[in-house]
């Protein structure tokens, strides 16, 4: 299976998993779902594209963007 996801997207699943597990610490420490997804969002950023296939992301990111992408199918 092969997805393609936009940055949008990355964002919104970012944004997600901030809303539902805020920053911790003085450093505001993202958790670890927040934290998997940003690293591919920064390289999208890096590298001027505008979207990533599933499969291109570490393992613990896809992991939490099938959540994410879970969570809201489910509220439709």
């Amino acid at each position: 299976m092969q997805t393609t996801i936009t940055i949008t997207e990355l964002e919104a699943a970012i944004n997600f998993w901030r809303q539902r597990s805020p920053s911790v610490g003085e450093e505001l420490r993202l958790c670890k779902e927040a934290s998997a997804l940003a690293n591919p969002y920064a390289l999208l950023i890096y590298l001027h594209r505008q979207s990533i296939n599933l499969n291109e992301m570490p393992e613990a990111a896809q992991q939490a963007w099938s959540a994410w992408k879970s969570s809201t199918t489910s509220q439709v």
